[in-house]
């Protein structure tokens, strides 16, 4: 991996290039990672409103399918931003073709970059076809868009970069897989998708705020209702330096061509 500084005169000429390739890829197969993730959650919320409906209350005056859509679109959100940067680059690993990747003179800046960027792409045009398709059954309202809007980009900054983190680990698609079920799938059900972390019992109250995705989901709804269980920048605090933490990471792993160089 190049080390030139972000500053080199190119005009980011190869971050440029590899966000194109990498938002191609998305478009070409938009069936599976936009049109196929939007149902699931549309699934979801028709079967958690059958079964809960009326039984549930989280918010005082706001139903409980209403109450899931920002979780859900959350949640949504943060999964593919995650499958995306890892699947492509444990693909390029995998098929060899990362070399091509590797031999161009791109820093590692910009190649960090152009993978980070287009998870959040992925990961926002997800959300945003989740809240546009399930939004208009619940009457969802939007007391302060600007803290979802921050929240949806930290949030899938941080799994874009996680997925980085899990494709330069992982050798083959069945580590990746492993690191997805047990690792990024259990922290967001466990993250107050489906409930507030009011209803839980003190201990496993306490257990929840170690969860750094709990305070993506739970920033990303108070932009919908104006309510959450932590204050939005206390929450908003936590993921920024979870994201830099991650970030200095994947960029020292990216700097030292682990797992890159042969």
């Amino acid at each position: 991996m190049k080390t030139e500084t972000p500053g080199a005169p190119r005009a980011l000429t190869g971050f440029l290039t590899l966000l194109y390739k990498e938002l191609l890829r998305v478009w070409k197969i938009s069936f599976q990672t936009i049109a196929a993730p939007i149902l699931t959650a549309l699934l979801y919320l028709v079967v958690f409103a059958y079964a809960l409906e009326g039984r549930v209350r989280v918010f005082e005056a706001v139903p409980y399918t209403t109450f899931l859509v920002p979780g859900l679109a959350m949640m949504t959100m943060l999964q593919n931003a995650f499958a995306n940067s890892s699947s492509s680059f444990i693909q390029s690993k995998v098929t060899g073709n990362i070399v091509f990747i590797l031999l161009p003179p791109i820093s590692y800046w910009e190649f960090f970059g152009a993978y980070v960027a287009a998870a959040m792409v992925r990961g926002v045009a997800v959300g945003l076809g989740v809240l546009l398709v399930t939004g208009p059954l619940v009457g969802l309202p939007l007391a302060h868009p600007q803290w979802s809007f921050v929240f949806a980009l930290l949030g899938t900054g941080v799994l874009g970069t996680l997925g980085l983190v899990a494709g330069i680990w992982a050798d083959k698609f069945d580590q990746l897989a492993g690191f997805q079920n047990f690792v990024i799938m259990p922290f967001t059900f466990l993250a107050g998708v489906f409930y507030s972390t009011r209803s839980l019992p003190e201990l496993w109250q306490k257990v929840s705020h170690l969860n750094p995705f709990f305070y993506m989901i739970d920033g990303f709804r108070y932009g919908f209702f104006g309510a959450s269980d932590v204050n939005p920048y206390v929450s908003v605090s936590i993921v920024a330096v979870f994201l830099m933490v991650l970030s200095a990471g994947a960029l020292a792993l990216l700097r030292s061509g682990y797992k890159l160089r042969g």
